[in-house]
């Protein structure tokens, strides 16, 4: 099976550069203001024009005021919806409904006991992780109780997310810190990061 990949986090026009050149299946922008990486809606809307259109986008959003993120989904700038905080499943129908657009629940995954509400989360797709932004990965064994796709995101990099995929077979996996160098993406750590997941996917 052909694993997705989502670059997330993109702050600059180079950072768009180098994706037209390795064409992941996603490209994350993040909205969320705590966040080094939190880009205005302005310019994920120059992102937007400048990536690849097979690359879908994706906007990050954490405890986000529904308002907003329907705001910024009806610019055009992002093709997906990707909540990242404390959101309830009542915010996350009212997203899809609101939008009309593929909603991303992310999870954080401390022990085998936050895989279940996962499972059963209303959301198009899910995504696990160990917090938000944290670069670390979390425990991948509490991976084998789950029963429905996801990516997998929190501590990947170019040297481990081969046997991840490997191992676990996510339907896709998801990138930030892994391929930054000094807080910013970096083009070659993109690359490999790239070529590892398609060789571990047999593509």
């Amino acid at each position: 099976m052909m694993t997705r990949i989502k670059i997330c986090g993109i702050m600059r026009e180079q950072d768009c550069d180098v994706l037209n050149e390795v064409l992941p299946d996603l490209a994350g922008f993040i909205f969320w203001k705590k966040s080094r990486r939190c880009i205005t809606r302005e310019a994920a809307l120059r992102f937007r024009d400048r990536i690849d259109r097979r690359i879908k986008t994706v906007g990050v959003f954490v405890d986000e005021d529904i308002d907003t993120i329907c705001d910024i989904a009806r610019s055009g700038a992002v093709d997906v919806i990707q909540l990242h905080g404390n959101e309830s499943e009542e915010t996350v129908e009212q997203v899809k409904t609101l939008t009309g657009i593929p909603v991303i629940k992310a999870f954080t995954v401390k022990s085998a006991a936050d895989i279940d509400p996962a499972m059963k989360s209303g959301a198009d797709m899910l995504l696990l992780d160990n917090g938000r932004g944290t670069g670390e990965s979390f425990d991948w064994d509490n991976l084998d109780d789950v029963d429905r796709l996801y990516y997998l995101a929190g501590g990947l990099a170019p040297e481990n997310v081969g046997a991840a995929i490997t191992r676990y077979t996510p339907y896709g996996v998801d990138v930030s810190s892994g391929v930054e160098t000094n807080g910013q993406k970096d083009p070659d750590k993109i690359r490999r990061f790239v070529q590892a997941v398609r060789i571990a996917a047999g593509e």
